[in-house]
């Protein structure tokens, strides 16, 4: 054989500052894991055997008979439905409005652009608890003819549906402002010499392409307000309204309660946020990560 030989590559040494970090990253994984493992663990796990011999004990059978329990006990389905009614129209309509937020301070030029900007993301900075007294009594006077039996806004779906558009807006306006403004605005400068309106700019040049940042906010907003558990708690009184996270309260009776059951119940409460997060991952990890690469 002819050439010359290629020298073999080393290994480079594993320092001990990598092991270190190496050993925190599954430890702190571990630590976040911990609670739902033992949820698992619990969840599958007859009371019976748990309240004779322990939790932190080894288990002499294993099955499904909690999660059965659970999604005829608490009635799941039907507040399952009533999750849905609250949380698609809530995450469309907030995408809908601050999008066009976004789209009307990202690509025109005002006084107040940036001042109107302020206005939609300081709402975030207030705590939610802050405005508890004040909106209860406003949905108590607000009279909407159709919307409940008493005609107010508390103690129905639209009142929280309202609730969190008005909370989650200000935040993705500001994502999509952001996002926005890194389109080139060739596009609508040349759509605007060809004669197109606003709303031909916002519906189809710009909004199509803001789908990963959109896709993204869309994951986040369906997990948060799925899992809100304040707001349901606050501006519902009838059990029946509910959502699915407040509803977990009929799991528990008024002398005792079955923490296995709860735990089985709390899981698969919790399928539903897995599902959207795996059908939408590589829209969301894509959108976060807009902009990681430019310099």
């Amino acid at each position: 054989m002819s050439g010359t030989p290629h020298p073999l590559k080393r290994r480079a040494p594993v320092r001990p500052a990598r092991i270190l970090l190496h050993v925190f990253l599954a430890a702190t994984a571990l630590a976040w894991l911990a609670p739902l493992l033992w949820a698992v663990f619990s969840a599958l796990r007859p009371y019976g055997e748990t309240s004779a011999k322990g939790y932190v004990s080894w288990p002499d059978t294993l099955n499904l008979d909690n999660f059965e329990n659970a999604f005829r006990q608490s009635d799941m389905t039907h507040y399952f439905g009533n999750t849905l009614i609250i949380a698609v129209p809530a995450v469309l309509l907030t995408l809908f409005l601050s999008s066009m937020v976004a789209f009307y301070v990202s690509r025109f030029d005002f006084r107040l652009n940036l001042a109107l900007l302020l206005v939609f993301t300081a709402g975030n900075l207030l705590p939610q608890q802050v405005v508890i007294t004040p909106l209860y009594r406003l949905y108590l006077l607000t009279d909407l003819p159709g919307v409940t039996a008493s005609g107010k806004l508390y103690d129905s779906a639209l009142g929280l549906v309202l609730i969190h558009v008005a909370f989650q807006s200000g935040f993705c306006a500001f994502v999509l402002s952001n996002y926005m403004r890194s389109l080139p605005h060739e596009l609508t400068e040349a759509a605007l010499v060809d004669g197109a309106s606003v709303w031909r700019l916002y519906w189809q040049i710009t909004l199509p392409l803001c789908k990963p940042a959109m896709a993204a906010l869309a994951t986040l907003l369906s997990i948060w307000i799925y899992n809100d558990f304040f707001w349901a708690l606050v501006l519902i009184s009838t059990g029946e309204n509910m959502p699915i996270t407040s509803a977990l309260n009929n799991l528990s009776g008024q002398y005792f309660t079955d923490p296995n059951l709860v735990a089985a119940g709390s899981l698969l409460t919790a399928i539903p946020t897995l599902i959207v997060y795996f059908v939408l991952q590589r829209q969301f990890v894509s959108g976060l990560t807009l902009g990681s690469g430019k310099g």
